[in-house]
């Protein structure tokens, strides 16, 4: 399948709200069988990654995202250029933020689909956490 025009190019993790982020990942490794990446507890804040597939999106159990659905976190080449794109298309500007891989933007959509684009522009900062057991 050809791919579309537009700034994305991988949906690499799925940023999901947990009220209990141990419970959840004794779920998503026992009962589906992924497996735990990493789980970080630290700044008051617990975050597990799973890989339910050998490969992207992960799955991001978090216990400090505020409401109930998951941030859509997608990989894109450029992130300026990539908003400015959007824009031309009637975008809205949401929240400029850096994590971990990079520069990135959060928004939702009209609707509250929430989306976020980030530019990897540290690519070995994720194997930093891997292995990581605190809970």
């Amino acid at each position: 399948m050809p791919r579309r025009e537009g700034p994305f190019l991988q949906l690499d993790y799925l940023y999901t709200p947990s009220d209990d982020v141990a419970a959840d990942v004794r779920y998503f490794t026992e009962v589906l069988g992924g497996k735990l990446a990493f789980a970080i507890d630290s700044m008051g804040a617990r975050v597990a990654k799973i890989d339910l597939s050998g490969g992207p999106p992960y799955v991001l159990l978090t216990d400090h995202l505020e409401g109930d659905r998951p941030i859509l976190v997608y990989r894109v080449a450029d992130l300026d250029a990539s908003l400015k794109q959007l824009k031309k298309s009637g975008w809205k500007k949401g929240t400029n933020l850096e994590i971990p891989m990079g520069p990135c933007c959060s928004f939702a959509s009209p609707r509250g689909h929430r989306i976020a684009l980030y530019e990897l522009t540290r690519p070995g900062v994720a194997d930093h956490f891997e292995g990581r057991k605190d809970f």
